[in-house]
């Protein structure tokens, strides 16, 4: 085999199956884009079925392979019958990224206990009840990779998100006991922390020119990232190439935290 072929090969994804949460858009659509470019076969997450189809028939339109699972990530009964259905028709789920998330911005003590549930419930209960239930498959296989989506948040705090900060400490605190417990079974977990992308989930810094800016000039790369600048992590992680990588976290933020 040659060099070039062995390379790609580490790198591949062929004939293993993923599962994204919240991949109708944004980031959790770059990741779906790039497993699927690496070869697996990507069932796409979400609740917007209008958008969901959308974004299948696109890859779909490239040549990648990939299908839809309309999910609510914190519904127990949905998630245990989607996970069920899709081994029944795959017969394995190799790759889960727990991408789904939301996002409240206002003063800590506006919060009602309402909203602080909402924020908890899709990132904490959500990513608890998907991994509870694809790890349970992945034991019997003896082999997985588990990505957990946390956020610079947790080092580098901004005001006005209080729910969704502690929201992120916990699926990283979450991702690092799943790397320890599941480990010995041969699945690894690792946890991946975006800086500032430009997604639609920030549009309300986007929109604000003076608030966008500054965070600009504060990032070393000089821009934002955009979300295809993370895709990339999810195969390396989900890949050979990753093969004894467990239980870390990835900070992709163009070295924002660095320079703060």
């Amino acid at each position: 085999m040659s060099q070039h072929a062995l390379h790609t090969e580490t790198f591949s994804l062929k004939g293993k199956v993923a599962l994204i949460t919240g991949a109708a858009r944004g980031i959790g659509f770059a990741y779906a884009r790039s497993a699927a470019a690496a070869g697996a076969h990507v069932v796409l997450n979400d609740r917007d079925a209008k958008s969901l189809n959308a974004s299948v028939d696109e890859l779909r339109s490239q040549g990648l392979s990939c299908s839809a699972s309309e999910f609510d990530v914190t519904s127990e009964g949905e998630v245990d019958k989607a996970v069920s259905d899709i081994v029944a028709q795959h017969k394995q789920i190799d790759i889960l990224v727990n991408n789904a998330g939301n996002q409240l911005r206002k003063p800590f003590v506006d919060f009602t206990l309402a909203e602080w549930h909402s924020v908890m419930d899709v990132h904490v209960t959500g990513s608890f009840l998907v991994t509870r239930s694809v790890a349970r498959h992945m034991i019997d296989r003896k082999s997985g990779s588990i990505i957990m989506i946390g956020s610079i948040v947790i080092e580098s705090v901004r005001g006005t998100i209080a729910p969704y900060t502690t929201a992120k400490g916990a699926t990283t605190a979450l991702g690092k006991a799943l790397a320890v417990e599941l480990g010995p079974h041969g699945i690894r977990t690792n946890i991946i922390a975006p800086g500032m992308y430009e997604t639609e989930f920030n549009r309300a810094l986007l929109d604000r020119p003076e608030i966008y800016n500054t965070l600009k000039d504060k990032i070393p790369l000089r821009r934002w990232g955009k979300p295809e600048d993370l895709g990339p992590l999810v195969v390396y992680l989900s890949s050979e190439a990753g093969r004894y990588i467990n239980g870390h976290i990835f900070t992709v933020d163009g070295g924002i935290l660095t320079s703060l």
